[in-house]
């Protein structure tokens, strides 16, 4: 997720690993290359329960928005760093229950856009939009954006799992700035809206440069890192958490029973959770 020139016309890096593509591979998606699954390979020497933090994070996704359209009235989706299309996007979980649900999507990996623009702008209430998900006044300025979201309707902005593919800036473009910034165009469209953040941390330090390191050479440089929880703590400042606050994923308001403590994974997690503005 490298800020660069937007082009129509996008050629897609089959050599080089992307984090959308491993994703796919890791959920067991057909939508890669060889340098995505060897690039999966070398992650999962080092951390062997990625694929299983990959489902994880995937059905959190599905319960946040289930619970903030059922429960909480959510009618628009802003998804950042949306990802390769797979079973249940967000606009197919959310207009399962609404149908009048708006979703926009945000990405600017090439393949995202080209499988993105067949699978997830399906129907007049969703829309993928070509941005960095840095770049908080395009993707709110942009035509499908101002078209589906529109003030006075309860809106969420979801950053899942993609804050770890941002590196630390000491501008605008810096992962908590970004988060203050989408928060205060939400607070543009009304009072109560709810913002959704969760990324890959480790208590570990030799987990965090490992996994840093070996993904920033594999992605060519779009890479941020993995971080601690107090990192992402801090993205949360100023809101108020939703019950059951900041957790590892798999405890965010479980549909089934969560494992014990001694099947979870060790070497790191996704962790986060959801804030009302």
């Amino acid at each position: 997720m490298v800020r660069g020139e937007k082009h129509e016309a996008l050629d897609i890096d089959a050599g080089t690993a992307s984090v959308a593509r491993m994703y796919d591979f890791l959920l067991g998606g057909v939508e890669n290359y060889w340098s995505d699954r060897q690039a999966c390979a070398a992650l999962l020497d080092i951390a062997p329960s990625a694929r299983e933090i990959a489902h994880h994070n995937r059905a959190f996704l599905r319960r946040v928005v289930k619970t903030l359209v059922r429960d909480y009235g959510v009618e628009q989706f802003l998804d950042h760093g949306s990802g390769l299309p797979t079973q249940d996007n967000v606009h197919q979980v959310a207009q399962r229950l609404d149908p009048g649900c708006r979703v926009v999507y945000v990405d600017n990996d090439p393949i995202v856009l080209a499988h993105g623009r067949t699978t997830l702008d399906e129907n007049a209430n969703t829309a993928i939009v070509h941005a960095d998900i840095r770049d908080t006044d395009d993707i709110f300025g942009h035509p499908a954006t101002e078209r589906l979201i529109k003030p006075g309707r309860r809106t969420a902005a979801l950053f899942v799992s993609v804050l770890h593919c941002l590196p630390d800036t000491d501008d605008e473009y810096d992962p908590a700035a970004v988060i203050r910034r989408t928060a205060e165009r939400l607070g543009t469209l009304g009072p109560g809206n709810f913002m959704v953040i969760c990324q890959l941390v480790s208590d570990d330090p030799e987990i965090r440069h490992k996994v840093t390191a070996l993904m920033d050479e594999s992605t060519r440089g779009n890479w941020g890192r993995v971080r601690r929880r107090s990192e992402v703590r801090a993205y949360f400042d100023g809101c108020r958490t939703l019950e059951p606050g900041l957790v590892d994923v798999i405890d965010w308001r479980p549909d089934t029973p969560p494992p014990p403590a001694e099947a979870r994974p060790t070497e790191w997690v996704e962790w986060g959770g959801v804030a009302r503005l």
